[in-house]
């Protein structure tokens, strides 16, 4: 005997069916696809690897593109030093390496693989990148893949830029020891309609009057952002501080909907832009009170823009005040700067794995819109 089947049982049926195999289809295919998701996402512009100039010791005249290197030492990287005529020697050693851009856009990153133990990197004399702690308060980062954005602004079209890379290495085999050395462009970069990765001004304390727009910030320090403030002369500093920023805006941009993407901040924040309040994540607490923290140093900060908060074709007024409770601190992630709201979406698409996000709950996202487009 043969079971009549309801049609709308058959239809559920072959609908599960069917679901299962695009499940199954997908878990079979997921590495390849991720192979050629990475494949079209970095572009080699620059290769790096092969000859650099270095010399032992430590001076930070070196970060200059108009130092004289001429009568330094010539290394092959990525290797050990120990294996490049440099046998036992542990301590400072600065890398220098020019290099040839036709075109500047954003999204440009600098790639150096693996360095033993400490590095800074400097493009054109300015500041892109750190991992690990130098002395007195020494961390190693020995085993960390480095990649550091580049401002554009930092960068010269059709001549020479020079990178810099000042070393550290503890014990055993030091420098720029392993992996591929480039400079890259993510093709998936946010599309800026301004971008404010590059130096801020910045000032540790609290006062809510720095929101202002009258705040004289002149003779405030100056940081670089996206870099947690240890490893930019802040070390061990725990407790509020403020980052300002001057900026202006096309008004071209006047009827569109703008996000603020501040990336990841260590641990709270408060936003202000021409001293009036855009947003916050975390809870800082009242006067005489503790803030309140968690996992808060994890989320992107995306805060949207009422065309009425800016200035538009005049100097507009960026403020944030930022909380951290312990360990590393400040804005240290990006992308950070003004972007279309649809742009921003689809960099949020496009990267599902870099803003931890399931890249399986998610296929949805490209017809379902983000609930939190809108907010």
């Amino acid at each position: 005997m043969f079971a009549i089947i309801p049609k709308e049982l058959y239809r559920k049926d072959q609908e599960l069916k069917k679901m299962f195999g695009i499940t199954l289809v997908l878990l079979l295919l997921g590495p390849s696809l991720w192979a050629a998701k990475l494949t079209q996402q970095w572009q080699r512009l620059v290769d790096l690897r092969g000859q650099w100039k270095f010399s032992i010791g430590d001076n930070f005249e070196w970060a200059s593109p108009e130092f004289d290197d001429a009568d330094w030492s010539i290394i092959f990287a990525p290797s050990h030093w120990e294996e490049e005529g440099y046998p036992g020697y542990d301590g400072y050693a600065w890398y220098r390496k020019t290099f040839y851009l036709k075109q500047i856009n954003d999204g440009l990153y600098v790639q150096l693989g693996q360095i033993d133990d400490v590095d800074e990197v400097y493009i054109n004399g300015k500041l892109v990148g750190a991992s690990g702690r130098f002395p007195p308060d020494y961390a190693t980062a020995y085993n960390q893949q480095r990649r550091y954005h580049i401002p554009a602004s930092y960068l010269i079209k059709g001549q020479d830029n020079t990178i810099a890379i000042r070393v550290f290495d503890a014990e055993l085999g030091g420098g720029i020891i392993n992996g591929k050395l480039a400079i890259m462009r993510d093709n998936y970069a946010v599309p800026f309609v301004a971008s404010f990765e590059g130096e801020w001004k910045f000032k540790t304390g609290d006062n809510k009057k720095w929101k202002n727009i009258h705040t004289d910030d002149s003779s405030w320090d100056e940081i670089f952002v996206p870099m947690r403030w240890e490893i930019q002369g802040y070390a061990d500093y725990d407790g509020y501080a403020w980052y300002r920023l001057h900026f202006t805006i096309d008004s071209k941009f006047k009827n569109e909907r703008l996000v603020l993407s501040l990336g990841k901040i260590d641990d709270l924040d408060e936003v202000y832009l021409n001293g009036n309040f855009i947003g916050a994540t975390g809870y800082m607490g009242a006067k005489d009170e503790s803030a309140e923290f968690s996992d808060e140093w994890l989320e992107y900060r995306d805060y949207r823009i009422d065309a009425n908060d800016l200035i538009f074709n005049g100097e507009n007024i960026l403020a944030v005040r930022v909380y951290d409770g312990m360990l590393d601190g400040g804005i240290y992630q990006g992308p950070i700067g003004i972007i279309l709201m649809e742009d921003y979406w689809d960099w949020r698409r496009k990267n599902k794995e870099e803003t931890g996000v399931s890249d399986f709950f998610n296929l949805f996202d490209f017809w379902v819109p983000s609930p939190g487009r809108d907010k």
